[in-house]
């Protein structure tokens, strides 16, 4: 897993984004709650529901943090685990198709 900061701004110093062949999720601090976005959470199997926020969107899906919230280590390693395994598959998925078209 590689974390980087990306889309910096003047008024900004960018959001921290953790990739493994492909964006895994991104950290944004709000008001209210810290909020890890999964790039490809809608693809992401998430039997323990950590998921909860952006539910209705057709690619990504977030975790809201919020004061005084728990959230497993297990389950969260898992389901970092489950998001970098469907971005090594769709990297494949991409390769295969490629070699099939040239």
């Amino acid at each position: 897993m590689q974390e980087e900061w990306k889309w910096e701004k003047p008024t900004s110093p960018g959001i921290p984004v953790w990739s493994h062949d492909g964006g895994v999720c991104t950290g944004e601090v709000g008001q209210q709650a810290v909020e890890l976005t999964f790039f490809r959470g809608a693809s992401v199997d998430d039997p323990e529901r950590l998921f909860n926020a952006s539910l209705t969107g057709g690619t990504r899906r977030a975790i809201d943090l919020r004061e005084g919230d728990e959230l497993g280590e297990a389950a969260f390693k898992r389901l970092i685990s489950a998001a970098v395994a469907t971005n090594v598959a769709a990297r494949a998925d991409r390769s295969a198709r490629k070699k099939a078209t040239s």
